[in-house]
């Protein structure tokens, strides 16, 4: 409206200039130059039809700018417009960033770390919340400011959830992790007595020669032959269960309970070192070996149990046996020969 405004002004100004003029004709009845006058009537509507044309003119102009060129207002609003887009840009740029780094977490938390605790992985669905999907920054170029920051804020409040949800699974493989030490220290993983050159290995697990009947019996342990009051050695961490003498069987012996279904049983001992409900640990010695019970001479018979089934001892000596020692106490174990007890 200023602009009207001024265009008439500019458009008075120059018909008041005009006007000054002053305008002569020449009169062919008295040959003289004459001064023309002009009749109010006809003045006022040439300053009618002045201001009119002076209007619409104007008018037009004003439209025509409006219509292609924008306003000081129009412009700063714009700007704001552009730079608010850059920043949800920007924005979302960074949630989608965020998204790429808890995907890998996510990934290899189902993937790695839960495959090897043996534990489920965890659905997209207690992960996420609600259905989820990747933002496309082009879909939002028509929305209001006030929708983008609803956008932002609905995937801010996902990704916090996926966070919260990941800490909280850090947190279970942390103590599974806890566990799983536990677990592998109490395992049975090493030689019930010091054998570094394998050559205390007199009889194997399986069917045997009973060296006092002569007959074919299953033996259910391994036999290691050494000196009387050779260390005997705890073969992973437990409580002892049992520590005591059988006059007919295994003499004097000891009996760990590890956990995890895992026991262990050492036979023939000269002398007990430990008692019952007594924790041990991987290495401790329980014991020295001996020659009691039902044995044709002084050697530690060693057995593990596990849930209740007496299995081949030779599959635990993992910690202290490189491949190729591990496949020649295989070798020497398999061997026919007589047993000790």
């Amino acid at each position: 409206m200023q602009e009207l405004i001024a265009a008439n002004y500019y458009f008075f100004r120059i018909f008041v200039a005009v006007k000054k003029v002053k305008k002569y004709y020449y009169n062919t009845d008295t040959h003289k130059f004459e001064k023309l006058v002009v009749s109010l009537r006809i003045k006022i509507f040439r300053v009618l039809g002045f201001v009119s044309a002076s209007f619409v003119t104007a008018l037009i102009i004003v439209s025509i700018a409006f219509r292609f060129l924008d306003s000081p207002r129009e412009k700063q609003m714009s700007g704001d417009v552009n730079n608010l887009r850059e920043q949800y840009e920007q924005l979302q740029n960074q949630v989608n960033n965020l998204n790429e780094s808890i995907g890998e977490l996510e990934d290899r938390d189902n993937n790695i770390y839960r495959t090897i605790f043996e534990a489920a992985p965890l659905p997209d669905s207690i992960r996420y919340g609600k259905k989820y999907s990747n933002v496309d920054p082009h879909q939002f170029e028509y929305l209001s400011a006030e929708d983008m920051l609803d956008q932002v804020k609905l995937n801010l409040k996902s990704l916090h959830n996926r966070i919260h949800v990941q800490r909280r699974s850090f947190d279970t493989l942390e103590q599974m992790v806890k566990m799983k030490e536990t677990m592998l220290k109490s395992i049975p993983a090493i030689q019930p007595i010091s054998d570094k050159t394998l050559s205390h290995l007199a009889s194997g697990f399986g069917y045997r020669i009973d060296p006092i009947y002569k007959t074919l019996k299953m033996h259910t342990g391994l036999d290691f032959a050494a000196p009387l009051g050779t260390p005997i050695y705890a073969t992973g961490n437990g409580v002892v269960s049992e520590a005591s003498f059988d006059p007919g069987g295994y003499g004097n012996h000891v009996v760990i309970d590890h956990g995890y279904g895992y026991e262990t049983l050492y036979g023939h001992m000269i002398r007990i070192k430990t008692r019952v409900g007594q924790h041990v640990k991987r290495g401790e010695v329980i014991g020295w070996v001996g020659s009691t019970g039902k044995s044709t001479g002084p050697h530690c018979h060693y057995e593990v149990i596990k849930n209740g089934d007496k299995i081949d001892p030779i599959h635990f000596f993992f910690n202290d046996l490189s491949p190729t020692d591990y496949e020649r106490i295989v070798r020497i174990a398999a061997s026919g020969n007589q047993s000790f007890d």
